[in-house]
């Protein structure tokens, strides 16, 4: 279950929407998060396609009656398209949270999302640019209404530095980067690592704070970290469910992802006015301008990180000045309050389309 998921269902209004949340595999470590009036099922899919899944699935609509089913990356739209039952007056409003990476752009991904795309009501990228994206990959672009991610800048917000850090036993004068995210290959936790060993060598005062759980990744940059010469400058924070110390503890927030829809991540970390360093990858763009909220740069390998590390931390007060910046930014433009709405009136709008009781079941 990813997060953005526990956030709207958390906080759209009880009274106008009811939710059922299923999840395909598992539940995941933000299921504890989940208010007891959502409802959460968990599937217990196998590795590999599932019949029995899906019949489970369409059990699930036949009780629950759902209005409409919101799903979430191709994996659950595949699902969600086998189990409606047959000539039901159930619309799939399928949101996207990433551009495609390479797997997705082979023809059997491609035949799947044009075939699966035409029988939603409409697709739900997280950022303008994503949907441009997934436009030029042939999504059809009359089906598009895009949601900007969202971020609570009431829970995220600056912090005591010093508490933070000696929550973690960060030293009070360092200079800490971060790292906030699931293992995947997409992340490039690798190349951070082997930038921030490059870096490290020469500023010892310098420390890394990884943060997260999962992922096919999490084995090996665990290693990656165990066998490090410079071992002693990072810190292996885990998941956390609060990330919000994690970030009042850092300097800068570093996203070498090449892979992104709009990374909650940085959306946090700009509440926390934490200034941002991110690859120029989808989604990015459209929260960080460059140099003014935040930087984003052209990460092609872990010496041309270790530069722009180097470059960046060298104008410690250019980067406070940022950091208020991307703060100033996600208030005016990237609220929670802002995304939960469009997500209500995007629900409202389906139901009446539909002429339906507008009661909504996330996926």
């Amino acid at each position: 279950m990813e997060n953005g998921v526990v956030n709207l269902a958390n906080g759209l209004d009880e009274k106008e929407f009811r939710l059922e949340i299923c999840c395909l595999n598992k539940a995941g470590e933000f299921a504890s998060r989940v208010r007891k009036r959502n409802a959460v099922r968990v599937l217990d899919k196998p590795p590999g396609f599932s019949w029995q899944a899906v019949r489970r699935l369409r059990k699930v609509f036949e009780e629950v009656q759902p209005a409409i089913v919101h799903t979430h990356n191709l994996g659950t739209l595949i699902y969600s398209v086998l189990a409606r039952p047959r000539n039901s007056r159930l619309p799939i409003l399928h949101g996207e949270h990433a551009e495609f990476a390479e797997v997705d752009l082979t023809l059997r991904r491609r035949v799947q999302r044009a075939v699966l795309y035409r029988q939603v009501e409409k697709i739900v990228p997280v950022s303008e640019s994503l949907g441009e994206h997934l436009i030029s990959h042939g999504a059809p672009a009359d089906k598009m209404a895009a949601i900007n991610n969202g971020v609570d800048t009431e829970r995220f917000v600056p912090g005591n530095r010093s508490a933070a850090r000696e929550q973690f036993g960060l030293p009070q004068e360092a200079v800490v980067l971060g790292m906030v995210g699931r293992f995947g290959p997409y992340k490039r936790h690798d190349l951070l690592i082997a930038a921030f060993e490059d870096f490290a060598k020469a500023n010892p005062n310098v420390h890394l704070l990884l943060v997260g759980g999962g992922g096919p990744e999490e084995k090996r940059i665990r290693e990656l970290v165990e066998r490090s010469p410079v071992r002693c400058q990072i810190l292996w924070a885990g998941f956390k469910p609060d990330p919000l110390s994690c970030y009042q503890a850092m300097d800068m927030l570093v996203l070498p992802s090449f892979n992104e829809g709009m990374s909650n991540a940085a959306l946090e970390a700009m509440a926390c006015a934490v200034p941002v360093l991110c690859h120029r990858a989808c989604g990015h763009a459209d929260i960080i301008h460059d140099g003014v909220n935040g930087y984003v740069r052209n990460i092609e390998s872990a010496p041309e990180l270790a530069r722009i590390l180097s470059e960046l931390l060298a104008r410690q007060g250019e980067l406070r000045v940022a950091g208020r910046a991307g703060r100033d930014f996600v208030v005016q433009k990237l609220s929670w309050q802002r995304m939960r709405e469009a997500y209500a009136e995007l629900y409202r709008q389906t139901a009446r389309t539909w002429k339906l009781t507008p009661t909504a079941t996330t996926i």
